[in-house]
């Protein structure tokens, strides 16, 4: 389900994309772009603004043969800022953008290149896994490259010192999560004679993203991906399926009983990450596998002797964990300012030449014997890891690459080394949600409206403020509100791009 994560805070500006868009084509921005040799681009900043002219930048443009000028926009007000600039015409060759209804719109306004036909092309582009661009299309048509990121890397990311202390083994039914949560509330694993950990911390965004706890454990168990999809293509949102139920119910046991925190629906999601590393709580059920390993190293500092380690959702059946869709975003090009085909195409083969092995390296490794060394063995090591963090990341996060991909092999901590390895097997028990590139105008219009209704009553629920009664007239009102149209307009797009 397409909940409050792949949503703009800014809904007013949907008029505006709506009606004011159509000029953009000949915006006096976009005239003036015939400098072929800078490709100026959009990225979303995470941390400090890089410096102009840094290494890392240099060492980029020196392999593409361009020159970047990178405008960074702070995360907190990144969906704002792209839609003023998608409104006002205002835009560069290449801008990220995040799959939300507003994009999604703008990219029905024709507004930006399709760029699926010329896909094939480009070696490094096109050997990438199909679904990292199914996930991404817009009625069918590819119209940008994905920030990658591994589909099968949902992990359980937990105490193993506490859990062997508890005799406790990674949970594979509702009576498992709840007996290893009650255990950890009761039974003092950190030995320090007072009743104050959790399994885990609920967070006031919790029913969001692609990475919402109840919907991971319900997978596990046998649940759907925020949708189910039958044979004959019937969808059905997860919290009408009885594995959601189940879970649901075991939140609001755990609540009652006060074995998670009452203070949940006001709690950041970055606050739940501080217990994890103060020693409070025992389980991230938020995280990846990749975060294994500085899990550990924060947890240290505080904790000494504690030991994390990572587990996949594991169910009756086995491993079965909810698939990610495969992006941190991705990077399109407007109209307005890539003008003719050829400037398309020589802008996908500066995407493509990022993905090559020197500009991968960088991206992932940063620069050798400043940020890693190689090994005898041809392999590679951090020996500034946080240098790397500071000066690396923001280009790691922004651009084009992927672990395992034209990069050499880094050695490791047996931790770091086990993520990455989980989250690439781990792509073979990874359920799709099938609603992921499907668009729906009830779901643009009132998506947002739609999802707190169930957000809303789910915390209630929890908290014991609706009954299994009050629960279900919510979803009766969910269905009546625009839930069932949503149902039926998923429905058509699915049997049109299936057909």
């Amino acid at each position: 389900m397409k909940f409050v994560v792949k949503q703009s805070a800014c809904w007013t500006l949907t008029a505006i994309l709506a009606f004011g868009l159509t000029g953009c084509g000949n915006s006096d921005q976009g005239a003036a772009t015939a400098d072929s040799s800078t490709v100026r681009i959009s990225l979303m900043q995470v941390g400090d603004i890089p410096k102009t002219g840094n290494d890392i930048e240099t060492g980029l443009e020196k392999h593409i043969g361009k020159d970047l000028d990178i405008q960074w926009i702070p995360s907190s007000a990144f969906n704002d800022k792209v839609n003023v600039m998608i409104a006002s015409g205002n835009l560069p060759h290449i801008m990220r953008l995040n799959y939300i209804p507003t994009t999604v719109g703008a990219i029905r306004s024709d507004q930006f290149w399709e760029i699926g036909p010329y896909l094939k092309d480009y070696p490094n582009l096109s050997a990438q896994d199909p679904e990292y661009y199914s996930n991404i299309t817009v009625d069918g048509k590819l119209y940008g490259i994905p920030n990658f990121r591994d589909i099968g890397r949902a992990a359980i990311v937990y105490r193993k010192d506490w859990f062997d202390t508890l005799k406790l083994g990674v949970p594979k039914s509702v009576d498992d999560w709840y007996n290893a949560a009650k255990a950890i509330a009761t039974q003092d694993p950190d030995g320090n004679g007072k009743n104050d950990t959790y399994a885990f911390p609920l967070f006031k965004t919790y029913t969001e993203g692609s990475q919402a706890p109840l919907t991971r454990i319900a997978v596990s168990l046998g649940g759907v991906n925020r949708w189910g999809v039958d044979k004959s293509g019937k969808f059905t949102p997860e919290f009408i399926t009885p594995q959601y139920t189940e879970v649901l119910q075991m939140m609001h046991r755990l609540y009652a009983e006060k074995l998670i925190n009452a203070d949940f629906p006001s709690l950041d999601s970055t606050e739940a990450d501080k217990m994890m590393a103060s020693g409070r709580i025992g389980m991230k059920l938020n995280g990846v596998a990749t975060n294994g390993k500085s899990t550990q190293q924060l947890l240290t500092a505080a904790v000494p002797d504690g030991v994390v380690d990572i587990s996949p959702f594991i169910g009756p059946e086995g491993i079965r964990i909810a698939g990610e869709p495969g992006n941190f975003g991705f990077l399109a090009f407007p109209k307005a300012t890539v003008q003719d085909e050829a400037q398309l195409k020589d802008l996908l083969s500066t995407l493509n030449k990022l993905m090559d092995e020197p500009t991968s390296t960088l991206q992932l490794r940063g620069i050798e014997n400043k940020h890693y060394k190689k090994t005898a063995d041809g392999k590679t090591e951090f020996i500034d890891f946080d240098g790397y963090q500071r000066d690396v990341k923001p280009y790691r996060d922004n651009l084009l690459n992927i672990e395992g991909y034209n990069v050499p092999e880094l050695i490791d901590t047996e931790l770091g080394t086990k993520g990455v390895k989980l989250s690439k097997d781990d792509r073979k028990y990874a359920v799709s949600n099938p609603a992921y590139n499907l668009v729906s105008d009830i779901y643009t219009e009132r998506g947002q409206e739609l999802d707190q209704m169930i957000s809303d009553a789910q915390t209630k629920y929890i908290m014991g403020e609706l009954d299994d009664a009050g629960w279900q007239q919510a979803i009766t009102s969910w269905r009546t509100a625009g839930g069932d149209q949503l149902i039926k307009e998923y429905e058509e797009a699915y049997a049109k791009l299936n057909k």
